[in-house]
């Protein structure tokens, strides 16, 4: 007869540990996005210059892409840069 050998037992991870964070542009406290309003699209750049995603950001879909749109807008204007290095 063979030797069976114990694994340790994984946990699992809960996905109730978590909030759902809700959308800042749904919610009202901002009126709307515009690719000349440069400190609210700077929120959801990071630091390399990357568009933050709906998942950290907590954007609804709908947001989300007009403000990708709004960012890669101010970009081409030069108003954000593409990359902050």
């Amino acid at each position: 007869m063979p030797v069976r050998i114990k694994r340790p037992v994984r946990k699992k991870k809960s996905l109730l540990s978590f909030k759902k964070r809700t959308c800042r542009f749904c919610s009202g406290r901002v009126k709307g996005i515009d690719y000349k309003d440069v400190k609210l699209l700077e929120n959801f750049i990071r630091e390399r210059g990357k568009i933050v995603s709906s998942r950290i950001s907590g954007n609804c879909a709908k947001h989300q892409r007009r403000l990708a749109e709004a960012v890669k807008c101010a970009r081409f204007i030069s108003l954000i840069p593409y990359t902050k290095v």
